[in-house]
């Protein structure tokens, strides 16, 4: 920390304060005009929230999920399924 005694130092000391100021205030400029450009207002897309009392893991095509999951064993334990109508 640099104390100034005599007028001189005071007077640095002073120069050397406003120059840092302008500095800081070129550099608020440039930031307002680059978060302009970028806009952070918009903020994320919304999403969907789901409806009370609905499940959102459930599938809502019950043959896709079996075919996906038991594929085989699925196809061979209702293939015959209609032979007994």
């Amino acid at each position: 920390m640099t104390v100034a005694t005599t007028y001189e130092d005071r007077i640095a000391l002073i120069k050397k304060i406003a120059q840092r100021r302008n500095k800081m205030a070129k550099i608020k400029v440039q930031t307002q005009k680059i978060t302009e450009t970028v806009n952070y207002k918009t903020g994320p897309k919304e999403i969907e929230i789901p409806k009370e009392g609905s499940n959102i893991y459930a599938w809502t095509d019950a043959s896709k999920y079996a075919k996906e999951y038991y594929g085989d064993v699925m196809y061979e334990t209702t293939r015959f399924d209609n032979d007994w109508d």
